[in-house]
C-alpha cells in the first residue's frame, strides 16, 4: 500500500544539487526525503511524504491527526522508505 505519510521537516540541506531534508514522523522515525517539489518548506513546517519524495505542505494540525491515527493502526514504520524512490510499486 502506498500512503502519503506527514511529517515535520527537522533539516534541510543540498545534495547532487537536489533540495534534501531529514523528516520526523514521531516516534523516533526521522528519514531523508527529496524537498524539489516543494521548494517553499521551511525547517518546522509539515510535508506529506509519498515515496521520500515532499508532495506538498501540510497544516500541523492535520498532520498530527494522521499521525495519531496511523500509529495507533502501526502502519507507520511499514510505509517509510529508508531512502527516498525507495519502495515505489
Amino acid at each position: 500500500m502506498c500512503l502519503g505519510i506527514p511529517g515535520k521537516v527537522v533539516e534541510i540541506y543540498e545534495r547532487d544539487g537536489l533540495p534534501m531534508g531529514k523528516v520526523d514522523f514521531g516516534g523516533g522515525v526521522i528519514r531523508e526525503a527529496c524537498l524539489a517539489y516543494v521548494p517553499e518548506l521551511q525547517i518546522g513546517d509539515y510535508t506529506l511524504i509519498h515515496v521520500g519524495f515532499a508532495i506538498s505542505r501540510v497544516d500541523e494540525e492535520e498532520a498530527q491527526k494522521t499521525l495519531a491515527m496511523l500509529a495507533e493502526l502501526d502502519m507507520l514504520a511499514g510505509e517509510l522508505p529508508d531512502q527516498p524512490g525507495d519502495g515505489e510499486s
